[in-house]
This record gives C-alpha cells, sequence and structure tokens, in this order.
C-alpha cells in the first residue's frame, strides 16, 4: 500500500487527504430469481404510419404497447412503449416468428433497429418480424425521462479531481443530477430495472400472438437478454447476444473493468493514427501520438478550444475510437485539423454528435443512470469509489475519471435498489454468442463467463478486435453464421474449455482513403448500419 500513495504522491493527487483503504466485500448474495410475470393482457397495439422516414420507406408499422408501471400492480398505472415493426416477406409456411431487438444501453432507443433484418445476409432475416422498441422512460414511449438538458454544456470541470475543489464540484454536480431525476422520474424511478424491462418484453410477445420470441440483444441488451432467458427460458426459441455484459459484474465493477480495457484500445487507435501519418501527420509512433493527445489535453485546462472544447469533451471525443473502428479517420481528421490548421469546429461536430444539449436531450443518460442505478446498490460511501478510481486511474488515465463522473449519481440516486437476478441459463435452448477480444465496453471475459453459464451456447470471437457488439457489419466469417443460425437454428460446434467456438476476423481497421468514397456513397439520408451502430453507444453502451 505504501507504494500506491508514493506513486499517488509523485503524480501529484490527494486522495481526501489520505489514501483510504477499501473494506472487504461481502460475497454477493443469491436471492431467487423474481417470480414470472403477473397474468396481465395486453390491449392490441394499434398499428400505424411512423414518424421516423427511414422506417416509413421501409413500410414499418409504428404503434405504442401498453404495460403496468408497476407489475405487482397490473391494474393500476399505465405506460406505453413505443414499438416498430417490419413485417416478414416471406410465404406464411416459411415464417419464423417475431425478432425482438435492444440496442443496449440502458437508455438506448431500439425503435428504428427494426431494419436490422436488412443487414442478415442470404435473405435469411426476411423470415421474421423484426420489432424495435422503446424501453420503459426512454426515447418515444411514455412517459420519457430527462432530468437536465444542460448537464453534458461545454467546458466542464475538469474529470480528473486533481483538487478538493474540483473533487467537490463534481459530487455537487452529481447530487444535483440525481435529485433532478428524482423530482422529474417520481415513481417510474422505481419501476425501471432490467426486470421491469423483461416483462415488458414479454407482455410484447404476447401482445403479438407468439408462443415464443427471438431476440437479437447488443452490449447492455445481452444482459437483458441473459434475464429473459433465465427467467423465461420455454419462451426463448432462438438468441442472438454481441458485446456480452459480465452478470458477475453489474454494475461498479463492469465500469472499472472497462476503464482498464478504454486505455488499451485508444493505444490501439493511436497506433493506427501513427500508420496513417502519411495523412494525419501526428505522429509516426503511437506513443508520440498519444503524448500529443494530452498535452493538448492540458493546454485545454487554460484555454478551450473555440472556448467550447475542454478537456472532458476532448476526452469524450476520443471515447468513440475506443468503443469501435467506425468514425476513426472522423476523429483523426478532427485531430489533425485542430493541431495542423487550428479549427475546433471538427470537435465540436463530433461533441455535439454525441451529447445533445437542450430540453430532453438527456434521456438516454437518465435511463441509464435509473436502470444502473436501481438493479443493484452500488457503493454508498465516497471513499470507495474515490480509492477504487485513483488506483484504476494509476494503470488508466484516459477514461477512468470520465466514467466515474459518469456514473456517480448512482451514490445519492432516489429510488431504492433492487437485487439482480442470478443468470442461469441451463434450461435455456441454443443461443448464439459473439463478442471481438479487445471489446472494451463489454470486456471479452464476460462473454466467456455467459458462454459457461448457457450450456447449449456457441460463442464466435472476432479476434483481436476493438469494436463493441459490431456484428452484421460485412464480415463474412461472423454474419453468414449468425444467417445460417437464424435460417435453421444451425451453430458452429462447441468446443470444451473456456474459449470461443469459432473464430472469425475482426471488423477492420477503416482504411482513410476508402472510408472517404464509403461516406459519400452512403449520405443519402437513410437509416445505415453505421447508424444502428451509434445507437448501441447512445448512453454508453
Amino acid at each position: 500500500m505504501k507504494k500506491i500513495v508514493a506513486a499517488l504522491a509523485a503524480a501529484g493527487f490527494v486522495v481526501g487527504g489520505a489514501v483510504l483503504v477499501p473494506s472487504a466485500q461481502a460475497a454477493p448474495s443469491q436471492p431467487k430469481p423474481a417470480p414470472n410475470q403477473v397474468n396481465y393482457d395486453p390491449a392490441p397495439i394499434a398499428w400505424g404510419t411512423c414518424a421516423s422516414p427511414g422506417l416509413a420507406r421501409r413500410g414499418a408499422e409504428c404503434g405504442f404497447l401498453e404495460v403496468p408501471l408497476d407489475y405487482a400492480k397490473p391494474a393500476g398505472t399505465k405506460i406505453k412503449l413505443a414499438v416498430s415493426r417490419i413485417k416478414a416477406k416471406v410465404t406464411p409456411d416459411k415464417y419464423q416468428g417475431i425478432m425482438v431487438t435492444n440496442p443496449g444501453g440502458p437508455g438506448g432507443s431500439g425503435l428504428t433497429l427494426s431494419v436490422l433484418g436488412e443487414f442478415v445476409p442470404n435473405g435469411a432475416g426476411q423470415a421474421y418480424d423484426w420489432i424495435g422498441f422503446d424501453p420503459r422512460g426512454v426515447g418515444s414511449s411514455v412517459p420519457s425521462l430527462a432530468c437536465d438538458g444542460s448537464y453534458f454544456s461545454y467546458n466542464r470541470p475538469f474529470y480528473v479531481p486533481v483538487s478538493k475543489q474540483l473533487e467537490k464540484t463534481w459530487l455537487d454536480r452529481s447530487k444535483g443530477y440525481a435529485a433532478a431525476c428524482d423530482k422529474a422520474g417520481g415513481e417510474l424511478l422505481d419501476h425501471v430495472k432490467t426486470t421491469d424491462t423483461v416483462n415488458d418484453v414479454d407482455v410484447l410477445r404476447k401482445a403479438l400472438g407468439q408462443d415464443k420470441l427471438n431476440y437479437y440483444g447488443f452490449s447492455y441488451g445481452t444482459y437483458l437478454g441473459q434475464v429473459y432467458a433465465t427467467l423465461y427460458p420455454d419462451r426463448v426459441r432462438r438468441m442472438v447476444l454481441d458485446g456480452n455484459v459480465d452478470a458477475r459484474k453489474v454494475w461498479y465493477q463492469a465500469n472499472l473493468d472497462q476503464d482498464v480495457a478504454f486505455d488499451r484500445n485508444i493505444k490501439v487507435y493511436f497506433d493506427w493514427i501513427a500508420k496513417n501519418d502519411s495523412v494525419y501527420h501526428l505522429g509516426t509512433k503511437g506513443r508520440d501520438v498519444e503524448a500529443l493527445f494530452y498535452r493538448e489535453q492540458a493546454k485545454f485546462l487554460k484555454k478551450p478550444a473555440g472556448g467550447v472544447i475542454g478537456p472532458d469533451e476532448w476526452t469524450d471525443i476520443f471515447l468513440q475510437a475506443g468503443y469501435y473502428v467506425f468514425g476513426w479517420e472522423d476523429v483523426a481528421n478532427a485531430f489533425s485539423a485542430w493541431i495542423h490548421d487550428g479549427d475546433w469546429q471538427g470537435l465540436k461536430d463530433l461533441y455535439d454528435a454525441s451529447n445533445g444539449q437542450g430540453p430532453g436531450s438527456d434521456n438516454s443518460f437518465a435511463m441509464y443512470l435509473a436502470t444502473q442505478c436501481t438493479d443493484v446498490q452500488w457503493p454508498t460511501q465516497w471513499s470507495r469509489w474515490q480509492v477504487d478510481n485513483w488506483l484504476t486511474f494509476l494503470r488508466a488515465p484516459f477514461e477512468t475519471w470520465g466514467n466515474a463522473w459518469f456514473n456517480a449519481p448512482c451514490l445519492t440516486w432516489g429510488a431504492k435498489a433492487g437485487k439482480p437476478v442470478p443468470v442461469d441459463g441451463s434450461k435455456a435452448p441454443p443461443i448464439l454468442l459473439i463478442g471481438e477480444t479487445l471489446d472494451a465496453a463489454t470486456p471479452y471475459e464476460g462473454s466467456l463467463e455467459l458462454r459457461s453459464r448457457f450450456p447449449k451456447s456457441v460463442l464466435i470471437e472476432g479476434v483481436n478486435g476493438t469494436t463493441h457488439s459490431g456484428s452484421l457489419n460485412g464480415v463474412v466469417c461472423t454474419d453468414d453464421k449468425i444467417a445460417d443460425y437464424l435460417a435453421t437454428g444451425a451453430l458452429p460446434a462447441r468446443k470444451p474449455g473456456r474459449h470461443s467456438d469459432a473464430q472469425c476476423d475482426p471488423v477492420p481497421q477503416p482504411n482513410p482513403a476508402a472510408a472517404a468514397k464509403q461516406r459519400a456513397a452512403v449520405a443519402g439520408g437513410d437509416i445505415t448500419r453505421a447508424d444502428l451502430q451509434k445507437l448501441i453507444i447512445g448512453a454508453r453502451g
């Protein structure tokens, strides 16, 4: 411990005047699985035209599903979930049922995810009704939670609490946001756990007249699928889970694990920039590009770029490069334009694209917190967060404190936390798991753990890839296996041991010149696979 104290002191950091040792954690309790949902008969969905032009062009239908706010009181207050449907394009004898989708978050809007079926190769998606929906509290569902539309304003206080004043500022901001959500959300906040959404999914299945459902989930959506298959294994037909949450670590430890993984991935990205120095002129070695990144960040403490992009916004802009390879060239172009021309507009555009401002713009963030803060009790003592994040920061400075403050409203969240369902796939049918080796948002160990809990599952590994939840993006090896599974139920053979069952190439790193041509080809305002990918990290995965 003395070495840690010395390291913190050498780095110029003071942690509450002293380094506090976290107390040992008690072994987590193992609550019994939640009982099956109450007997609730939903009203039929009144389908109509979709407001989204991309959905409307595809002939999608949209409507609302009415569900109980509180499943313990099915005759009480009702809320409405926004739902979309793109119907199957096969004859009745080839119809394979509904495919419910979820982009993750929690807090991600999935209404447009019903277009996912068109990206399945060989027409294998056409045999399903593809269902997108906004979970309770999200997007077009009613009510939709928003707490403070200015929370992600420009030039915020520095994430890294190098002074007691900065630490207090962020603690006050986090407490204030939690209080604003408590006021805005009211009774809704007590009923937005993963188990509530699991019950909503089952009511959706019932409303669509199906005995079983098919499911395609990304990121947090894999956890939603895990819990659904645990509670309702007899109602699962086929299930694809991509970017798998480790159920042992929801949610506090999962975020600390992310910090280390994102730090590794941003170095991979800086190496890529260095390999393309003839394009970006930012350094011929990854470590030089990394050093330039941190030098610029330090400058923004005193003088934000364009008066708006401070050190926090700088980190957030680059964070997407740690999630996936899509857009690597956009971030590098903005980086290069700033360094060589002092052009900050590209930086602002990238920040604005993922951090909206104004009334309602914080919906996905609010619902991310509303679910994660109540799925399980987070540590309630700041000293625990303080020590864990400083120790992690020593190993992984890139995102650690940004992630800590992103989650810090859970310290004082108003709604009562529950206990997570112990994930058990022993009764589930064969399902398909997908994960890239260097996924940072849901580290690969989570895929291995999920595979061990679902003994009939099969795992495809995108070897050495850094993309989070990137299936159906044109990697033939992976996408054809998905198509085979959806068409016939066939999976690769499961192999003994704790490792993947099939190995494929990852989503490839971009070629800057080819990427520019591709962007020009798809700039038609339609829903692309890249648009769907953005949904997956809408609330940081």
